[in-house]
This record gives C-alpha cells, sequence and structure tokens, in this order.
C-alpha cells in the first residue's frame, strides 16, 4: 500500500526558536526536497517552509519508515537530536495530511486567519519540487486541489477581507505602542514579500518616510521608489538605527543582522529616545538580546499573537464558512484516492479472472477439434461475458464502499483470490482513505 505522509511543525506546536532551526530559504528548498526523495522510502515529495511553518508531504509505501526519515531530515537542518524535535511535530496520513494543506492554503492555519500570502507559498513550494523532480500522481493531485480549494474559499468568503497579513498586524502593534505613527520615522530591514506588506500598510497609515536597507540594493530601490521612501546601503545602517523610531526587519538571512553590542552603541547615541523592533523574520534578524536593553522593545513574530487573536475573532464565522468549503473538496480528494486503493486490486482481479478463462481454453483445445474458428470465439465469448458479469457487482460495491470498510474488503479480496503479489498494488499510487472526520 502507497501512502500520503505530513510531518511538519508550526507556530501553533513550535516556538520560534524551534522554527527558525528548521526553517529552510528558499534558494535551499529545491536541494533539500530532493535529498528528501533519493531515500528509497519515499516515492514522492514536497517541502513547504515559511516563517510559520516547515511541512514534509512525503508518499510512501511504508509511513512508519518515511516518518522516521522525514523527522532525521529536519534533525539534520536543524543540527539537533530527532528527540529535541518531537515535541514540537505534527504527523498526519492520508485525508487527514489533505485536509491540513487545504486548511494551510485557505487560510484557516495562519497566524493571521484568511491571510493571502500563504496561496503563493505553497504554489512555489509545488513548483520547487516540480522542478526537483520529486513529485508524482499523488503529491500532483493533493497539491492543485489544494491551490484550488484556497483560491475557491477567497472567492466564496470574506476570510481576507481587509488584506490582513502578519504585516498589517505587526503596524497594528506599533501603533498601539507608539500611537500616530505619521510622524515616525521607519527603517525597513529586508526587500522582499513581507518588507513590501509592511510598507504598504505603514503607507496606509500615513508613514511617509521609510528608509529600506537591503544587500539587494536594486529590489530596495524599487520598493522605496513604489511607497515614497528612501533608501540606504547596510553599512549605512547603525547611522539609520540612531535616527529611527521603529525598525521592521524580514530577511531572508539564516543569521541575525542587528546584534546586541552593536545595538547597544545605538542607543548610546540615541539619547534615551526609546526604539521599537518589529522581527517579522523567521530565523530571527534580531538577536533577542536587543530586547533587553535600556530603551528598547522587541517584538518578534510570536510576540504579536495577542492581536492575532483579536483578528481571529472578528474572522470566525467567515472561517466556519471556509472549513465547509475545505471539507466538500476533501469529500472529493478522499473519492479519488479510494479509486487509486480499488483500481490495482480490481485490476489484479480481472487479470486474474482473464488467466483463467486463458486456461480453461487451453485445457479443453484438444477437446474441440470439430468446433470451426468462429464457434472457438463464441465459446471465447461467452466464457468472458461469464466471467465480467460475475465480477461488476463487487467491483461496483467496493468502488461504493468508504473509508476502513473498503480497506478491510480490499484485503479480504486479495486474500481470498491470491492478489497479494499482483505487481500492480505495489507500483500503483495507493492510499487508505481514513474516516473523515471534522476537526
Amino acid at each position: 500500500m502507497t501512502e500520503l505522509l505530513l510531518v511538519g511543525t508550526s507556530h501553533k506546536t513550535a516556538p520560534i526558536a524551534v522554527r527558525e532551526r528548521v526553517a529552510l530559504p528558499e534558494g535551499r528548498v529545491q536541494e533539500f526536497v530532493g535529498e528528501l526523495a533519493a531515500h528509497p522510502a519515499v516515492r514522492e515529495a514536497v517541502v513547504l517552509s515559511t516563517c510559520n511553518r516547515t511541512e514534509l508531504y512525503v508518499v510512501a509505501g511504508d509511513p512508519v519508515e518515511a516518518e522516521t526519515v522525514a523527522l532525521g531530515a529536519l534533525a539534520r537542518e536543524a543540527g539537533l537530536r530527532p528527540t529535541a524535535l518531537i515535541g514540537g511535530i505534527y504527523s498526519e496520513r492520508n485525508c487527514d495530511a489533505a485536509r491540513h494543506l487545504y486548511r494551510v492554503a485557505s487560510g484557516l492555519e495562519s497566524m493571521v486567519v484568511g491571510e493571502a500570502e500563504v496561496q503563493g507559498q505553497v504554489k512555489r513550494a509545488y513548483e520547487a519540487a516540480l522542478a526537483a523532480r520529486t513529485t508524482g500522481p499523488l503529491t500532483n493531485q493533493l497539491f492543485r486541489a489544494a491551490l484550488a480549494t484556497g483560491k475557491r474559499v477567497r472567492t466564496e468568503t470574506a476570510i481576507g477581507a481587509g488584506g490582513a497579513s502578519v504585516a498589517s498586524v505587526a503596524v497594528d502593534a506599533a501603533r498601539a505602542a507608539l500611537g500616530e505613527l505619521s510622524q515616525r520615522r521607519v527603517c525597513i530591514i529586508g526587500a522582499g514579500e513581507t518588507a513590501e506588506l509592511t510598507a504598504r500598510a505603514l503607507t496606509e497609515r500615513g508613514v511617509a518616510t521609510m528608509f529600506v536597507a537591503n544587500r539587494r540594493r536594486d529590489r530596495a530601490i524599487a520598493l522605496a521608489r513604489r511607497f515614497g521612501g528612501g533608501t540606504i546601503a547596510f553599512d549605512q545602517l547603525p547611522g539609520e538605527l540612531e535616527r529611527a523610531d521603529i525598525v521592521v526587519a524580514s530577511t531572508a538571512s539564516p543569521h541575525a543582522i542587528v546584534g546586541a553590542e552593536e545595538l547597544a552603541l545605538v542607543m548610546e547615541a540615541r539619547d534615551g529616545r526609546p526604539l521599537l523592533l518589529l522581527d517579522l523574520a523567521v530565523p530571527r534578524d534580531i538577536d533577542p538580546e536587543c530586547g533587553l536593553l535600556p530603551g528598547v522593545t522587541l517584538v518578534d513574530i510570536d510576540g504579536l499573537q495577542a492581536q492575532v487573536r483579536r483578528n481571529h475573532l472578528e474572522r470566525q464565522a467567515e472561517a466556519r464558512r471556509a472549513e465547509g468549503i475545505v471539507e466538500e473538496e476533501i469529500h472529493a480528494f478522499a473519492g479519488w484516492l479510494g479509486t487509486l486503493e480499488v483500481m490495482p486490486t480490481v485490476t489484479a482481479l480481472r487479470a486474474r479472472a482473464d488467466e483463467l478463462v486463458g486456461g480453461v481454453l487451453a485445457e479443453n483445445e484438444g477437446r474441440w477439434e470439430a468446433l470451426g474458428e468462429r464457434d472457438r470465439a463464441r465459446v471465447e465469448a461467452m466464457l468472458r461475458a461469464t466471467v465480467n458479469r460475475l465480477l461488476h457487482e463487487p467491483t461496483r460495491r467496493l468502488r461504493a464502499l468508504e473509508g476502513d470498510r473498503r480497506h478491510a474488503s480490499l484485503q479480504l479480496l486479495r486474500d481470498l483470490f491470491g492478489l497479494e503479489d499482483a505487481p500492480a498494488a505495489g507500483e500503483r499510487p495507493s492510499a487508505e482513505v481514513r474516516e473523515l472526520r471534522p476537526r
């Protein structure tokens, strides 16, 4: 049997100190998924890594072995023992794994419920796996269906109304801490998607002066022009930190960009003026020790949870509608998975029946010397028609069964007809469809 397996960690199960250890830079994802799929226990693989989650979607014949492989891969990437990760790891199989991905793509599992960025992140994860040639029939269907579900949720509900995101929540937190932002000087470190969303949210609140520091100067210039800000080179960052009221950090750097020792010197030059640091990166861009310096308020992505909870309460009604759509789509996926499981057994059974008909014809060949070619063809057609009629009803009923009943019936059929070693059952993708139950 072939099963779908999910092994992952997220903001719901692990603190940022753990998540940043397993987070994969965008340039590393394709290489990592290729290494994962190269293991004999893994037949297909897609890896999703964002600031709030790292999830491995794997198709395997032995899910227990594959889970060990996946956990080991995450542990090696983090430089930790597998046992150190277990407390923050979750694992799902088959329809439960698919349901989780559907919820992720729909924004239901995001820190900010309904955020739109995750749709693009799921798409890029799938494209990276396609480029690495690690997908197959099951993961192709899974990710295409999940992306379609996410699109349907955003079309049929208002779960994403207002364009809420981690960036907008961070700006709301800044406003709550400092009051009116229009006269505040803001420095944005980074020029990626989160930086762009933050710049947009700041502009909507009247912030006119933003200095963007980024190693890719062309990208920083483009972002600054779009939102009316200026740019500085990275080596000018200490000077800008002395002048800024708010610093937003959101790069893809694997190491901290703002260190405690350097910031202590900056704070001495600020003559007691307070500084608000918003670290939206995973791994973190700002050394956590910076938050202990006098006059510094540091908020990382986990520190936004209180604001996020208030946001979630306002979106509960739309989230319930979205969950209904997810369940509808999961039932469709379950039917598709069921077809994958039934077809190898049905194919093997019909092959066994054809073999039986051929054997009977061969055994009686010497007794039908008086039969002409047309009569022989009629006898063979009659035998095959009888077999087809005999198998029609069991086949129809097998396809109609669901969940554990289907799996048990298929196993009994394979046992009764000796189909355990049928090649199709081991080579074609199949999956046990567990009993569907809402979360």
